[in-house]
């Protein structure tokens, strides 16, 4: 059986260079291309590919294309190719249903093997990207060892509040009188935050909480608490 495969994505030049890949394997066969989101969702429902190859970080591909996808047909599954990704965007797409990851700068034979290997089931990263969220100190094995979940990354009101402080420096003890709450709650709120969010360290949940804007760069940096609370 041919692996039916959609490629999706902006740029011309990336779509010519994936037909061009894969001109001569003979287990895949290119069956459409998308070029924006509604097409992309049109092409789920015509084709039934088995697998699709999107740059999800291009307009419109993003995490809510990829779940609209998934929900239009369920057999599908994405092999993200992008450029140099930031580890916010790695666990953004993984949550939101990718199951393979690579990189645009990746060797044929890798990418070929990632469409190959997802087809066949498994999760196919490439090292770079592997060292990118390692770096970010997500916890790859454990990740990569568990079922993926395809909704997003939800925090409650109180979680957001208590990731926002501990990023700005503040201790336990602080955030508890600061949320009138005991520092045991505190402390089950931030391992919960930890594991939503996929990090297993302070730094890295700063690192996400100025990413998504949950406290300004500046007033982490410059906050005299923060030293004292490292």
């Amino acid at each position: 059986m041919k692996i039916r495969t959609l490629l999706a994505d902006h740029s011309e030049l990336a779509l010519v260079g994936l037909r061009t890949v894969f001109a001569d394997v003979s287990r895949v066969e290119v069956v459409g291309v998308a070029r924006d989101a509604m097409e992309l969702q049109a092409q789920l429902v015509l084709l039934k590919p088995d697998v699709v190859l999107i740059d999800h970080t291009a307009e419109g591909f993003g995490a809510k294309a990829i779940r609209e996808g998934l929900r239009r047909w369920k057999k599908a599954r994405f092999v993200a190719i992008t450029p140099d990704p930031s580890a916010t965007a790695l666990m953004s797409a993984l949550r939101a249903g990718v199951t393979s990851y690579i990189k645009k700068d990746c060797g044929i034979d890798e990418i070929i093997d990632a469409v190959l290997q997802t087809s066949d089931g498994d999760k196919f990263f490439c090292g770079k990207i592997l060292e990118t969220l390692r770096r970010a100190s997500f916890d790859v094995d454990k990740f990569l060892q568990e079922p993926l979940s395809c909704a997003p990354v939800t925090l409650s009101e109180r979680e957001c509040e208590v990731l926002a402080l501990i990023a700005e420096g503040r201790s336990y003890t602080q955030i508890a009188d600061a949320l009138h709450l005991s520092a045991h709650t505190v402390n089950t709120h931030r391992r919960n935050v930890m594991q939503k969010v996929g990090v297993n360290n302070k730094a890295a949940l700063v690192m996400y909480a100025m990413r998504n804007g949950l406290v300004s760069p500046n007033k982490f940096l410059f906050n005299p608490s923060a030293e004292n609370a490292a």
